[in-house]
């Protein structure tokens, strides 16, 4: 609405001039945001969602890669589910769930919650942050340079933990790391919380600088320690923080290929064996694409089914705490 005063031998008349939809009527954004969308829809057809149908369609079919695929209905599925070498991949794919999200979950929290509430106040901010780039270095390593030293050092000749084992006098403890039916799955897992703690650990401190400083001093003036005000204040303040760790974290667990790829490539017989190797080695070393692809449309429909569980558990949690009700 536009109002125009003129002032004329002591009167004052007004003009109103209506440019925009009239009173009580919802107005329009002049820009729609749609086109923003755009790219990235476009980007996430192309690069997911076409892909994920092809890989689908192929997993109904008996295919080599050459040739013309032939139509076997829910054969692959069938099989798949008495397949004893895919459950195995996946009881292990549980085994890293264990490794990249609870344990770095449960360290990251704690480690945080040291140098936020420790180290920051005694040492100083600086070597908090510096401590925390630390943890987190392992991330920003490619995983395949990170596999390789890893495999330096759990080298059953010459690698630096045997040798490390040997100078300590502790020589009855060296072991064959990688190379242990009995052991690999575990050395594994112990690689993978080396790689993932630094992720909760960076998220939890970001948390962290959030949370009221008064509600830590009314906890110190009643006579909490640090791990009372860790049990009751913390955790609770960064809930959201934790739902995000869990479910990324796990999400990566049952994805993960790489680390296996470098360390073990699923051995020593299977022993490391997760669902995405043992897709990969389905597809391309016995060349059986079609069952490959049923393999991998099981992994991708687990993960999916877990991110909207994860999600809808996380806003119910979050609606009961502020007495939402849907």
């Amino acid at each position: 609405m536009t109002f125009t005063v003129e002032k004329r031998g002591g009167r004052r008349s007004a003009t109103v001039e209506a440019r925009h939809h009239s009173a009580g009527k919802p107005r329009r954004p002049r820009d729609s945001y749609a086109l923003f969308l755009l790219p990235g829809s476009l980007a996430f057809l192309v690069i997911v969602v076409v892909p994920f149908l092809m890989n689908t369609g192929v997993s109904f079919t008996e295919w080599q890669g050459v040739g013309s695929p032939k139509w076997t209905g829910l054969a692959n599925y069938r099989e798949l589910m008495d397949d004893a070498e895919f459950w195995a991949s996946f009881r292990h794919s549980l085994f890293m769930v264990v490794s990249m999200a609870v344990v770095p979950t449960v360290l990251g929290l704690v480690l945080a919650a040291a140098l936020f509430d420790f180290v920051g106040k005694h040492f100083g901010s600086r070597t908090a942050a510096v401590l925390r780039a630390c943890f987190y270095l392992p991330q920003v390593l490619p995983i395949a340079v990170a596999g390789i030293v890893w495999s330096w050092i759990l080298a059953p000749e010459n690698g630096s933990l045997n040798e490390l084992l040997k100078a300590v006098g502790l020589g009855s403890l060296q072991q064959d790391w990688l190379g242990d039916p009995d052991l690999a799955l575990y050395s594994v897992m112990g690689v993978m919380v080396w790689v993932q703690l630094g992720f909760p650990l960076v998220i939890f401190m970001a948390g962290l600088q959030r949370v009221d400083p008064q509600l830590y001093e009314a906890a110190e003036l009643d006579g909490a320690g640090w791990w009372r005000r860790f049990w009751h204040v913390t955790l609770p303040q960064i809930r959201p923080e934790i739902y995000v760790v869990l479910l990324w974290c796990t999400i990566a667990a049952l994805k993960v290929f790489g680390a296996v790829y470098v360390l073990t490539k699923g051995g020593p017989g299977g022993a490391t064996d997760v669902p995405s190797y043992f897709s990969f080695t389905t597809f391309f070393e016995k060349t059986q694409v079609g069952y490959g692809a049923a393999i991998s449309t099981v992994l991708t429909v687990i993960v999916l089914l877990l991110a909207v569980v994860g999600l809808k558990l996380q806003t119910r949690a979050e609606d009961a705490e502020q007495g939402v009700v849907r």
